[in-house]
């Protein structure tokens, strides 16, 4: 398991830096676990990024779910990934149907088509990041984060999906809501063009907002987080600062994000608070 547990390490080292870091807060023993997690999810996460066509992707995706949910497991323990994560599974009791839906929300990544409101984006960011939160915590404590982590989730996978709005756009996708950008006047092809315009402004200061009421929500219910479990949260030490850089920019087509020292600095202040 050595070589497996390496290979998740350099994984979400170069693919999800921010939970690289904040692992490293986590006693030793549990942190190859949680690299485990998140190199699986990192895994699934660029299925959309790679598959060509949403056909290949959703291949991808049901190879996942036989992993998890096939007998005896056979060949599938080839795959570094997969053999972490199977280990960490037995060893953490980690619900498999949690896993299998994590992949089925990230089926949304495959398609084109905006988010169509955005109660449906919030329901994306709770079952990918907010799963992916609650799972940390189960691996680390043994326990869920509840309403904390529910409201961590959302708050943290809108802040990404506005930070990735770039990208997306470069990339021909749009995961915005199209109630919103509707409601304000902005169409599929001026966001593909890389047009600035007013209601577009509004759509993304719309959703900065509601953000932020969900961060306000996580603070409420932070209390209840047990301590054991606060590495799996820190990751959200990121979401206020990453909203303030957006405010302040002019253009939403160039990409945003904090230098890499700053968030390594919020991540360490976070962990020695046990508050974001």
């Amino acid at each position: 398991m050595q070589d497996a547990d390496a290979h998740c390490a350099a994984l979400v080292r170069e693919g999800d830096k921010d939970r690289f870091l904040a692992s490293l807060f986590a006693p030793a023993e549990r942190r190859r676990h949680l690299f485990a997690l998140y190199a699986f999810n990192v895994e699934i996460g660029r299925v959309g990024q790679v598959a060509h066509e949403a056909l290949a992707g959703e291949i991808r995706l049901q190879w996942w779910r036989d992993a998890l949910a096939g007998p005896g497991h056979g060949d599938v323990r080839a795959n570094p990934v997969a053999a972490a994560l199977l280990d960490t599974v037995a060893h953490c009791g980690l619900p498999v149907d949690e896993l299998i839906a994590l992949i089925d929300a990230h089926g949304a990544d495959l398609y084109e088509e905006p988010m169509p409101t955005l109660q449906a984006l919030e329901v994306y960011a709770r079952d990918t990041a907010g799963r992916l939160f609650d799972l940390a915590a189960l691996i680390l404590d043994g326990t869920r984060v509840g309403l904390a982590g529910t409201s961590s989730g959302i708050a943290y996978g809108l802040a990404e999906n506005l930070r990735a709005f770039p990208y997306h756009a470069a990339r021909g996708r749009i995961f915005l809501p199209l109630d919103m950008l509707e409601r304000h006047g902005v169409t599929r092809d001026f966001i593909l063009a890389g047009k600035p315009s007013a209601g577009l402004a509004t759509v993304l200061a719309e959703l900065r907002a509601r953000t932020r009421e969900h961060l306000a929500e996580a603070e409420r219910h932070w209390h209840s987080v047990a301590p054991a479990a606060m590495p799996a949260l820190l990751p959200l030490a990121l979401v206020r600062p990453l909203l303030a850089r957006m405010d302040s920019n002019p253009n939403p087509f160039a990409p945003i994000e904090l230098p890499r020292w700053r968030r390594q600095w919020l991540l360490w202040r976070a962990a020695r608070r046990g508050i974001f």
